[in-house]
């Protein structure tokens, strides 16, 4: 009998990590289907609001699967994220006041947590488009951020440019380097790539922080 995640069992809770491995597993068998695709546009759609795995698993194992397909399957995993973030921002904007408590009570283990979402309304106010390219590009939840931009209500048009390069520069980079090095180059993306993404935009703001203090 499967537990989900919180469940007890022999009077034990149900280590988290048990349920996200299961959970990990079953995203990653439809590299092994003829669904592949649309299991990959699903899951990206559905990280961008609410799922734990992210789809950079599903999109590393297509593309070993189909090197030659990694253009297609980055396309396919940035529209659906893109697409996913907005109705995440939906959410935010207009379901909030009514979801708000049950989401950290039942999700708080996959980011959706009051503490996250007080941090990101600090931020919104001075730093909006960075801090959705910044969850969109790091292993930050992006779905905290998509969600409390709604709540925020930052512009519209900025979040949809952030969400849109950041999601974008991600898995064109990850299939990217899958399609070109093959298995050879996935042990370094599994171990080093999230660390790697934070240092990417940790430099990049802090050259235009440079810039505009010389201008």
């Amino acid at each position: 009998m499967n537990n989900t995640p919180g469940e007890v069992k022999d009077n034990k809770p149900v280590p988290w990590w048990h349920w996200h491995r299961r959970l990990y597993d079953w995203v990653i068998h439809f590299a092994h289907t003829k669904h592949g695709q649309i299991a990959l546009f699903a899951l990206s759609f559905a990280e961008s609001s609410f799922f734990p795995v992210p789809p950079d698993v599903l999109l590393a194992a297509l593309a070993l699967g189909a090197p030659k397909k990694w253009l297609r399957l980055a396309i396919v995993c940035s529209i659906a994220s893109v697409i996913g973030g907005i109705f995440g921002y939906l959410i935010g904007m207009f379901l909030w006041s009514l979801i708000g408590q049950w989401v950290y009570v039942h999700l708080g283990f996959i980011g959706l947590t009051e503490a996250n979402f007080a941090k990101f309304q600090t931020w919104y106010g001075k730093y909006d488009f960075w801090i959705v390219f910044t969850c969109g590009f790091t292993p930050i939840p992006y779905k905290a951020c998509t969600i409390s931009a709604g709540v925020a209500a930052i512009n519209f048009a900025g979040f949809f440019i952030a969400s849109a390069l950041s999601r974008s520069a991600r898995f064109f980079l990850v299939a990217g380097l899958i399609g070109w090095q093959g298995e050879k180059i996935r042990p370094f993306i599994e171990k080093y790539f999230d660390l790697l993404s934070l240092a990417f935009v940790a430099l990049l703001v802090g050259g235009f922080l440079v810039i505009k203090l010389f201008h």
